[in-house]
């Protein structure tokens, strides 16, 4: 008999949700990670007092009452509400689309003017476009010049480190126009980030699971392998392979963090930078996750993060799949070996090249487990 029926590679969201499941079931877990923490791109670092996402900006947001109530169960969550602002040359506007976008754009003050503004600036495009070629048609389609060159172009196209007339229209299929002042940027029933940040929402998933931390499965994989009957791997599917088919490509970013002398630097957790200039897609300031009203100042100094979108190589933390036909076609052969293993369960956003919000990594995972335990 192995030591672990597990051994659970990555302990994020995926796997340590997974992990607690088995624990419940009466299984025996061994979760590694390559990184000196758990929690993977959720964990929190503390600085000043103040819970920073080292990882870039996660708000938990689901419509799921199942999925709420599950993570609510090991810590409860804030009132957090995303509420993005835009900063274009020094003017601000309010994400995402709404009436107070229409009135800082074009000083419109009902639903009616700003639809006659956007349907103006629509059919000007539509006399000479029919069929979207690329991104910056289809948003021209969608929204008018405008609030094209005002609020995506600049921003899209330092994220996706392409001119938007070069990418496929399919990235911006539907653009979400609001005829109500709610500057809520998620439609969801539920949102917030866990009182006391994420590390806690982990801690207590893993709690009484065997962690080890700084363990690279690639550096030991036969002997860890041997130590569980089946492996549940998080990790890059295409690394796991040894890169047989070649490396699947991402987009990634990287932050600039510094503490400032100051209690409250921008007043808003997060400001999207949507001009072409600036060379930072936006600026987080942590402590507004968590901190509201009069508490923000109780802190003197405050923490941000400038944040960079640049293209992935080898080395680089792999944040966003990018699902053009070239990349499905080497995941669909990296799928069909990974559907031929007994005892490895792929899962998660690296290991299935897919990108998941929080909210359904934690309903991925516990289906995932549901399945597993049933056999």
């Amino acid at each position: 008999m192995k030591p672990f029926d597990y051994l659970i590679v990555g302990s994020g969201l995926f796997g340590s949700v997974f992990a607690h499941e088995a624990k419940q079931a009466g299984k025996r877990c061994l979760v590694i990670d390559r990184r000196d923490h758990a929690g993977g791109n959720v964990y929190c670092e503390q600085i000043e007092g103040i819970n920073v996402h080292r990882y870039g900006a996660h708000i938990f947001h689901t419509s799921d009452k199942q999925v709420w109530q599950y993570v609510n169960r090991f810590v409860e969550f804030n009132r957090y509400t995303n509420s993005p602002v835009a900063n274009y040359k020094g003017k601000l506007y309010n994400l995402p689309f709404n009436m107070n976008t229409f009135y800082q754009m074009w000083g419109v003050t009902t639903p009616e003017q700003a639809k006659q503004k956007i349907e103006e600036q629509r059919q000007e495009v539509a006399c000479r476009i029919s069929q979207p070629r690329n991104l910056e048609e289809q948003a021209l389609l969608l929204v008018g010049r405008d609030i094209y060159l005002t609020l995506i172009k600049g921003y899209t196209e330092k994220q996706w480190g392409r001119r938007c007339d070069e990418l496929p229209a399919f990235i911006i299929r539907r653009l979400p126009l609001r005829f109500v002042f709610d500057n809520n940027y998620f439609n969801d029933t539920y949102q917030g980030i866990p009182i006391g940040g994420y590390n806690r929402l982990i801690n207590a998933l893993l709690e009484g699971v065997e962690v080890r931390l700084c363990t690279d499965f690639f550096d030991q994989r036969d002997y860890l392998s041997s130590l569980a009957e089946k492996v549940v791997y998080t990790g890059p599917i295409d690394q796991f392979y040894q890169y047989r088919f070649g490396h699947l490509k991402y987009r990634t970013v990287s932050f600039l963090t510094e503490v400032l002398p100051v209690a409250n630097y921008q007043g808003n957790a997060v400001i999207n930078y949507t001009d072409a200039e600036t060379p930072f897609t936006r600026i987080i300031e942590h402590k507004h996750f968590e901190m509201f009203g009069a508490e923000v100042d109780k802190t003197p100094s405050t923490v941000i993060s400038r944040e960079y979108s640049t293209e992935w190589s080898e080395g680089m933390e792999p944040y966003y799949p990018v699902n053009d036909d070239e990349n499905s076609a080497l995941l669909a052969q990296y799928q069909q070996l990974a559907a031929e293993e007994k005892n490895v369960i792929f899962g998660g956003r690296l290991a299935e090249y897919k990108y998941y919000d929080m909210a359904p990594t934690v309903e991925r995972a516990l289906r995932c487990a549901q399945q597993e335990l049933a056999l």
